[in-house]
This record gives structure tokens, sequence and C-alpha cells, in this order.
């Protein structure tokens, strides 16, 4: 690891690539990179290394999980106790619960694992790469620009103005992206209809023992338990509720959570964090390339936290760029065009997802396909296991919405209008 006061101002190292943010995407960009033979910096503007974001869902989707094997982490996570993400999600069709068929593959899964845990783990594993300079206390306040590209940063540093230079300068420095910024990247935003709160309980039992999600048409609420038998509790209400939750917020946020179906018994939990929340989170996305810069993470794309995917996703953003430039970073490739290779990859990937994401952030009830895939997946296992696999990210809207899955919701509900009902007994 390196610590600020070893990086004195004026000493330059040639590095291959600068990041800026010492993050989840950024550690996992600079250990892949470093991997591929590439000399890294890896610019972090809080002095500790034990430091880690608080706003989070502190969920690794299933999609994340082959990049967490790739890392090494995945030993590491399970020993410090973090909890494979199975899930429930109550409907007012009942609840979707997803289950492995019978003579079938276990279900795909990632992990709840709270920030405090996870962040220290993978910054730890990103100064211990060969190849990874990890300096504390550098925050980005500039760029370095020759000849309309971007060759480095210039960093505040604990002993004055570091200027940084590399072939290439990853911002993975969160939604409101200092690099993307410098760097004129203009952004796209949609304006997200809820506000959301979280807390950390202790001792808070769920049914099934999994983590839960309730979709109330408009409101949102979950429930993940995570590592040190910690659950964090999630509510997301819609915009119309802000003023009630600004008057009284602990006790607006135990009535909303006490009114939900099939509650957890939040009264019993021990509350052991403050309510973290937002008023205001708009879904944003940026185009995640400019010459000599790319964007990772939150700093491309920012979703909606209801669905808890940012995670997953700056890990595989991660994975993504690694692929794309490690050969054009280390001098033996060109580099624009392994950056518009990651581009196009990037808004392939994932341009539809925040499509829809931005949609159902109007805060409003679900629309008519939506009610058939949804009703559809609370009365078929088959749809379950559909509907865990896109929650997953493991497909996408494409694959969600195919013509075929949306035949096999249809005949699932034409069924079950045809099946009699229930005999009563008085």
């Amino acid at each position: 690891m390196t610590r600020p006061e070893d990086a004195a101002p004026g000493h330059d190292v040639p590095y291959d690539v600068v990041i800026s943010g010492a993050s989840l995407a950024g550690c996992a960009a600079a250990i892949l990179l470093a991997r591929r033979g590439a000399r890294v910096a890896l610019l972090e503007r809080r002095g500790d290394p034990e430091a880690y974001k608080v706003l989070c869902t502190h969920s690794l989707t299933a999609n994340a999980y082959p990049v967490l094997d790739e890392l090494g982490l995945v030993p590491a996570l399970e020993a410090a106790g973090a909890v494979r993400n199975e899930a429930r999600w109550w409907t007012r069709w009942g609840w979707i619960e997803p289950r492995a068929a019978e003579q079938g593959p276990p279900l795909p899964y990632g992990y709840n694992v709270r920030r405090s845990t996870l962040d220290p783990l993978i910054r730890a594993r990103a100064a211990g790469t060969a190849g990874v300079d990890l300096l504390l206390g550098h925050q980005v306040r500039g760029l370095v620009q020759e000849g309309g590209r971007t060759v480095g940063v210039r960093a505040s540093t604990p002993r004055g103005e570091r200027e940084v230079r590399a072939r290439l300068v990853v911002g993975a420095d969160g939604k409101d992206s200092p690099v993307a910024t410098l760097a004129g990247v203009r952004r796209q935003a949609h304006e997200n209809g809820r506000f959301g709160y979280l807390a950390h309980f202790r001792d808070l039992r769920l049914d099934s023992g999994v983590a839960q999600a309730w979709f109330l048409e408009p409101d949102m609420a979950y429930a993940f338990p995570n590592d040190d038998g910690v659950t964090v509790m999630a509510v997301l209400p819609d915009k119309s509720r802000l003023p009630a939750f600004r008057e009284d917020l602990e006790g607006s946020f135990l009535d909303f959570v006490r009114a939900l179906p099939e509650a957890p018994p939040i009264d019993t939990a021990t509350r052991v964090s403050k309510f973290i929340g937002t008023v205001d989170y708009p879904l944003l996305s940026r185009r995640p390339t400019a010459p000599g810069v790319a964007l990772i993470g939150d700093a491309a794309l920012t979703c909606d936290p209801l669905w808890g995917v940012g995670c997953g996703w700056a890990l595989e953003s991660a994975r993504w760029l690694s692929d794309a430039v490690a050969l054009a970073v280390t001098g033996r490739g060109d580099l624009d065009k392994a950056l518009a290779a990651y581009d196009r990859g990037h808004r392939r990937r994932l341009r539809g997802h925040q499509f829809l994401a931005a949609d159902y952030a109007k805060a409003r009830p679900f629309n008519p396909v939506e009610r058939l895939v949804f009703s559809a997946a609370a009365r078929d296992p088959s749809m379950a296991r559909h509907m865990h696999r896109y929650a997953s990210r493991l497909i996408g809207p494409r694959e969600f919405l195919s013509p075929p899955a949306l035949a096999r919701a249809a005949a699932v509900n034409l069924r079950h209008r045809a099946a009699p009902a229930p005999a009563t007994t008085h």
C-alpha cells in the first residue's frame, strides 16, 4: 500500500492507468488491469484504508459472482459472513418465491454484505496486487490534457498538488464523478419519483430467513440480511409521502414497515445505525468514454437504488473495461479502438436495463406487461425463476420480455383464471 506521504509532489512514476476512486469499481479495475500487465495508480480521496460507502443497498447481485470469483474474493466473503442472496418478492398476487427446479442446478446467487466489510476487503486486495500503487488522500482536482486527449490527472495530496500521468484515466468516482465533469462528459438525468431511507437492524426476523422485497405500487421496501446478523431495512415511498418523513423520520419509517404485508417484526429488533437516505436520487447515464478517459460503476451509469444492482454493475463494468483495454494501455494495441469497444459493449449491455428502470422510477403502478409477468411469477415456479434471472441481471430486458416468456406468462394466467375456485366451508 502506498501511503500519502510516500508520494511527494513532483515525484512521477510512469503509469499505464490512473484510476480515481478506490471503491468497488476502482479496486476491481486496478486488480484486473494489473494482472494483465498494467502499472496502475489507484487514487482515493479519503486517507483511511478502512473507509466505506454508507448509502448503498449492500447487495451484490448474482451477475457479480464471476467477477468476485476472478478477483479471488469469494472465500474471503464467505469467511466474513456474507449472506448468499436468496430472495422473495411480495406482489398483490402473492409472493414470488424462486426455487431451483427439481433435478435442476441451484439458483445463481451473489452476496449481501455490508460495505463496512466489503470495501476494506477489496481495497486491501488491490493494495496487495503487484503493479498497483494505492495512493490514499489523493483527490483529483484537474485533468492533464495534450492534443485534445487526457493524459493524466492533477491531484491534491496532504503534501501539496501532484501530477500523475498515464495512457488512460479511469473515473471510478461515483455518480457525481469529478473525472466525468472535468472531461466534459455530459450526463442524462431521469427523475426519480421515490425517495429512500434505510437503517441497519439486529435480530430482525425474516420469514424463510431470506431477503424480502415488497412491490406496493408505487411504494417499495426491502429487507436484506447481511453479515454479522445485521439486516438492512429500506423503504422507498412515493415522494408524496416526503413531508411526513421530514416531520418525523423515525416514526414514519417504522409506521411504513409495520404496514407492510406480512411485515417483519421491526419493533422487536434493535436498530444499530442511523437512518441513512436521500430525498432526490435521479438515474444518471453518461457516455462511458472520452479521449483518454473511461468511466466505470456509478460514474458511467447510476440506476434506481430500489433494484440493488449498482454494486454488481460496478464490478462488471470494471471487468468489461479491463478486457477491452488491457493490451492497449500496455502499448500493445490501439487505445482509441479499445475504448470504442468498451463504449459499445457497456451501452449494449446496460442501456435497456436503464430504460426500464427509468420508466418505473416515475413511481407509477405496474403497466400491463409488468402485471402479466409479475402475476405469472407469483403463480408458476418457472416464471419465478425467470424473474430471478432478470432481477439478478443474468439476462437482459430482451430475454426477460421475449415473446416466449410473455406467451408463457399469459398461459399461466389463463390456467389460473380457468381453475375452479377453492371450496369454502361455513
